[in-house]
């Protein structure tokens, strides 16, 4: 009998020790929810700016653009609709225009809410999701470059300035 009071020690030490903390947590979202950010107030009731992709001062002049109207939610690398306009005018410049044979690279960021290797991913699929609709409006993927800074220049403090940490950089590639 004096055996039998051994398993259950012996079967949760063997739980104890297969559970181990070698495993590293997963990335941490950004709290504060998921939440469409252009609906929500910061706390002086303004509503914050839309993130967006910044495009260079030479690509701007090359292909006749004014400041970028792509933009970001908080939490999202879904590039919103009003940014079709911009990245069409970006890819036929690309394509056939002034920049024909060209390169981009594509540098996505982050505000810096959630754990930084949450951050360096959400900067990837920022800068992957501007590639693809550049490369569905007939840019070819190989002139495109992607990165991430994640959080690492993150310089805002409250929404409104956390919202221009939210973009993509988009500039010639050298």
């Amino acid at each position: 009998m004096k055996s039998t009071s051994y398993v259950p020690a012996l079967l949760a030490a063997l739980v104890m020790t297969s559970c181990g903390g070698a495993d590293q947590p997963p990335p941490v979202a950004p709290s504060g929810g998921t939440e469409n950010a252009s609906a929500k107030s910061d706390a002086a009731g303004k509503r914050p700016a839309p993130t967006n992709i910044r495009i260079s001062e030479e690509i701007q002049q090359a292909c006749d653009l004014s400041k970028s109207d792509a933009y970001f939610d908080f939490d999202s690398s879904r590039v919103r609709t009003a940014g079709d306009v911009a990245l069409k005018k970006i890819a036929d410049c690309f394509v056939d225009g002034p920049l024909a044979g060209r390169s981009l690279l594509l540098v996505g960021h982050a505000d810096p809410r959630g754990d930084e290797e949450y951050n360096m991913a959400l900067g990837g699929r920022r800068s992957d999701a501007v590639a693809t609709a550049l490369v569905e409006r007939n840019l070819a993927n190989a002139r495109i470059s992607t990165s991430s800074r994640g959080e690492m220049e993150a310089t805002g403090t409250s929404e409104s300035s956390w919202a221009g940490d939210r973009r993509v950089d988009v500039k010639l590639a050298p």
